[in-house]
């Protein structure tokens, strides 16, 4: 991961943690994906992707969650879930970071969109 994606990351994790959320897990990996953030947010067990992008970007950082990186979460969330049961709803969101031109990280806006996708029963995305 470049230095701006990991920074990203470090703010979106920072920023959870201060509006309360418990940080359980970074980058957790498996051989078929990686879920950048996992946290409690109450009831819900959050499987969080942050994605960064420059402010201009012709692709907005929700837009660069695909179907296909979906489906990854998706897989990666039930592997952690079997190797660690909570008694937590799972929820799939997505923190964007959209930061400034230059050289120096600098965050120019964030959004957190919580449930901003799914799987049901049959693995399907909403």
């Amino acid at each position: 991961m470049d230095g701006t994606g990991q920074k990203g990351e470090d703010f979106a994790a920072g920023a959870l943690a201060d509006a309360g959320m418990e940080i359980l897990c970074r980058n957790y990996k498996k051989r078929w994906g990686e879920i950048d953030i996992i946290a409690k947010d109450g009831e819900y067990l959050a499987f969080v992707e942050v994605k960064t992008r420059r402010a201009g970007s012709l692709v907005s950082p929700l837009s660069a969650v695909t179907l296909q990186k979906q489906r990854r979460v998706i897989a990666t969330a039930s592997a952690f879930l079997q190797d660690h049961p909570l008694d937590l709803q799972p929820r799939f969101d997505v923190f964007e970071v959209v930061t400034q031109g230059g050289k120096t990280f600098s965050v120019e806006s964030f959004q957190y969109i919580k449930g901003a996708f799914c799987a049901n029963e049959h693995n399907r995305i909403y």
